[in-house]
């Protein structure tokens, strides 16, 4: 699970808005340990103040959910990471995030990201198969 999860390139993260509804996004992110980055960056947005952070204010639970799709059904896969989330604005852990989402991330290490690192800590690790 951590290797499929550390080599995925993309996954959703899903977070809970505060009126309770569910709310999911695709993302890059980068694994450490049993800690999960995902960086506000600088691509394409409607708005700088992302629903993501509104909702993790609200509810800090999310989960992150990678899987791998193929025609062939024997190859298919999916992992779901639950989470408590906190969101680092500045200081030496979200300076090493965007070091290490630089290091899995060519985009990033020409446009460091700017915004908010959101730090998922993981609680359990649920896959198929």
């Amino acid at each position: 699970m951590r290797r499929r999860a550390s080599e995925a390139r993309s996954g959703v993260l899903s977070t809970i808005t505060a009126d309770g509804r569910p709310h999911a996004v695709p993302c890059c992110f980068v694994l450490d340990g049993d800690i999960v980055y995902s960086a506000v960056d600088a691509k394409p947005k409607s708005t700088p103040a992302l629903r993501r952070l509104d909702n993790l204010a609200a509810h800090p639970e999310a989960c992150l959910l990678v899987d791998h799709y193929e025609d062939d059904w024997s190859e298919l896969w999916w992992i779901r990471l639950d989470c408590t989330a906190r969101v680092l604005t500045d200081g030496d852990e979200r300076n090493r995030a965007l070091d290490l989402l630089a290091g899995k991330y060519p985009q990033y290490r020409s446009a460091r990201p700017p915004g908010p690192v959101i730090a998922l800590d993981v609680s359990a690790w649920r896959s198929w198969p």
